[in-house]
Order: C-alpha cells, then structure tokens, then sequence
C-alpha cells in the first residue's frame, strides 16, 4: 500500500489563472496531487511525511514556447558564426548547455523550432528518464517550402513550425516567401500535428488563419479583426514581445548594446535613431495589441525566441513574463501563460497546472508572491516525481 506525502506551501499559484492560494497543503500519492487544502487541516500529523515550504511560493514548471536549443544567442556576431559553422562535438555540447540553462531556470518544458541536423532531440529521449532534465517537443525545423515540409515530416517531428514571415528581426527578405497555396497544403497533409505558423501582418496572419493553423508565433501587427478570430477559433498566440524589446535595446548602439536584461552593458558602435524609434513604435504596438488579446479572450503562451541575438535560453522567460504583465496581465494570468497553456498545447505530461490528478512538478521560490516573477530568476529548487524519488533538485 502506497504511502502519502503531504507538502505544505506558504503561496499556491496554481496555473489555473486563479488567485493564489495561501497557506496550504498538497497531498501525493503514488506520484499524483490526491488533495488539495488548507494547511490547518493537514490529515498527516507525522511531520517525516510533511515537507514544509510554508516559507516559500511554489508555481508550476515552466514552459518556453518557441526557442532554437542550437543557436547562440550571443550579440557577437564572429561568435553566432562560429557556433553556426562548428563541428559536431561542438554543437552537441552548445545545445546540452542551453538544456541545462533551461532547466536551471525552471524551464522544463520547451518546443524547439529549428534545425536539429545531428537528431540531439532524438537521442536525448533514449536516456532513462532521470537523466533527461526537460522535456522538448521538436519541430525538426522551421518549413518555408513544401520540400522543407516534405523533409521534416520524413525524419519525423512532433509538430509543425511554419515559416510564413521572417522572423520580425530580421526585418524581411532574409527567407524566401511561402505561398498561400503550399501554407494551405501544408497544412492539410499535418496528418494531426499541431501546426504553428510564424506569420506577421494582419494579411499574412489572416491568411494563416484561413488555412487552419493551430497556432501563431509573433504576430507582429496582428490587427483587432484576427485577434477577434484567433478567440473565436481558440487559436493560440505567441506573441514573443521580447524580440521586439531586445531590439530597442540593440539599436542604441548600432546593435553593439544588447540588454542581458538584469543588467546593461555596452560595447563601441554608432546608434542608429531610425531603428530606434522604429523598434521602440513596434514594442508599443505589440504589448497593446496583447493587452486588446487578453480582454478579446484569446489564448496566449509565452515564447521567448532564446537563441535569437541576446535572448538566452531559461533567463528569458522570466523577461518575457513581465512584459505580459506590463500590457495589463495579472500575475496568476501571466503563470498560466507561462505553464499550463504551454503544456496543454504541446502534450507535456508532467508538466502544467497543479491540481488533484496531476502531477505534481513545481518550482519553490523563497520570499512572496509579490516578488515574482523576478524570484523566478532565483529558484529554491525544483521537485518532480521524475527527479530522484520526488525529491528537490536544487537550480
């Protein structure tokens, strides 16, 4: 017969987008939440069974919805080069890096949308599972022509990134254009793989939409019209409103600045005032546009494109958290986003919102829930049932 453990929690922010519970207990049974309540009710008055966190706040795991776990995000660009052109024992150990900067952050969860030519994803899932530190759903890479898809679907992948716009920094003409006709026969041949289009501008977002895609990455300039649809159709939006923040800070300098967020550092090169104001005006207009998002009711993730120029991998998601609580998003409203929408989404399992007949993976913060999501940054530890016997790994 299977024991109960009972962990007691100062703080609860479930993931459900509701308030935060104080002062509370979970109970676990064979590696599943049996109950949830109030700590002065704890059934358990054998404290060998009790974990006490009731000085911490927990939350679920997180989960990053768009990043590249193969690409540097340094801002020299001699360095992305160098990573871009290295061998193979290189750029397996750049990629295990970022696993582990990851899941040092309370990123235990990610969907990684580029290339992965040496199959890393693949034979990372053959190590037993105590040894895998996130879980990763993988694009294989980002399809921008049907040959692509054709490509991606053959070695296998567990869903669709389709390139229907350039990345937003890149500013366009970097890639060569998908057209309607192959987005919609991509799209219909998914054979039920979750289909998330990188699509910019109300007509190529609109157009993305027809098709019947699952999901929407940047949607930079999305307009009031598909924001209404993308609520109606539940269709989810990633908006990455950081790419839009990590370039204003770039552009100070020429692109010589870049934001490592906690602190600035700058390094020799002209500003550019075009580019500036530019970035700063797209900034604006996409935390508005997530603000209109949110009292529209449409579903909404975080995805911070780590790996993109000075967007490092679990450190991100944290700055990509406050910017949805800059356009108006609650705290608990912005966990969600941030855990349980992710999860559902892209088939994590073990991750997502902490409630009876979950599993419970979670991350401990010391101090308030006031303090998050900065304390995020500085994690107490981690506790999940595929880590050593249920017990707290420490970031």
């Amino acid at each position: 017969m299977s024991q109960t453990r009972y962990i007691l929690a100062g703080c609860l922010i479930d993931g459900s987008g509701g308030t935060p519970r104080r002062n509370v207990y979970l109970a676990v049974q064979d590696g599943i939440i049996s109950a949830i309540g109030p700590a002065a009710a704890l059934p358990s008055p054998d404290l060998a069974k009790v974990k006490d966190l009731s000085h911490c706040v927990i939350v679920p795991a997180l989960v990053d919805c768009s990043l590249t776990l193969s690409r540097s995000p340094s801002v020299d660009p001699a360095v992305r080069l160098a990573a871009a052109e290295a061998g193979l024992t290189e750029k397996a150990a750049l990629w295990e890096q970022h696993v582990r900067y990851c899941h040092a952050h309370g990123v235990l969860g990610v969907a990684d949308g580029n290339d992965d030519p040496l199959d890393l994803t693949t034979q990372y899932r053959k190590r037993p599972e105590n040894e895998r530190l996130i879980d990763i759903c993988s694009a294989g890479r980002i399809c921008r022509s049907l040959e692509e898809f054709e490509t991606v679907t053959a070695r296998g992948c567990d869903y669709l990134k389709i390139g229907y716009s350039d990345d937003i920094e890149d500013g366009g003409g970097a890639n060569p254009q998908l057209n309607y006709d192959d987005l919609c026969q991509i799209i219909r041949r998914r054979k039920g793989k979750k289909a998330v289009v990188v699509a910019n501008g109300r007509e190529r977002v609109a157009e993305a939409l027809r098709a019947g895609c699952d999901a929407i990455e940047q949607g930079y300039a999305i307009g009031e019209e598909n924001l209404k649809t993308m609520a109606e159709n539940k269709v989810l939006w990633i908006p990455g409103v950081l790419r839009a923040k990590n370039s204003v800070d770039g552009s100070g300098s020429g692109g010589d600045v870049a934001c490592r967020f906690s602190q600035r550092y700058v390094a020799p090169g002209k500003g550019n005032p075009g580019a500036e104001t530019y970035w700063k005006k797209t900034l604006v207009e996409q935390l508005t546009q997530l603000h209109l998002a949110r009292s529209l009711g449409v579903t909404t993730a975080v995805g911070t494109g780590a790996g993109g120029i000075g967007i490092l991998h679990g450190e991100a998601m944290v700055e990509e958290m406050k910017l949805f609580i800059k356009a108006g998003y609650s705290l608990p409203e912005t966990i969600r986003c941030a855990t349980a929408i992710g999860a559902t989404f892209f088939g994590f399992e073990r991750l997502g919102e902490l409630a009876v007949g979950r599993r419970p993976t979670f991350l401990i913060t010391r101090g308030t829930a006031q303090q998050l999501p900065r304390k995020l940054s500085f994690l107490e530890g981690i506790y999940g049932e595929k880590y050593s016997s249920a017990e707290f790994v420490v970031a």
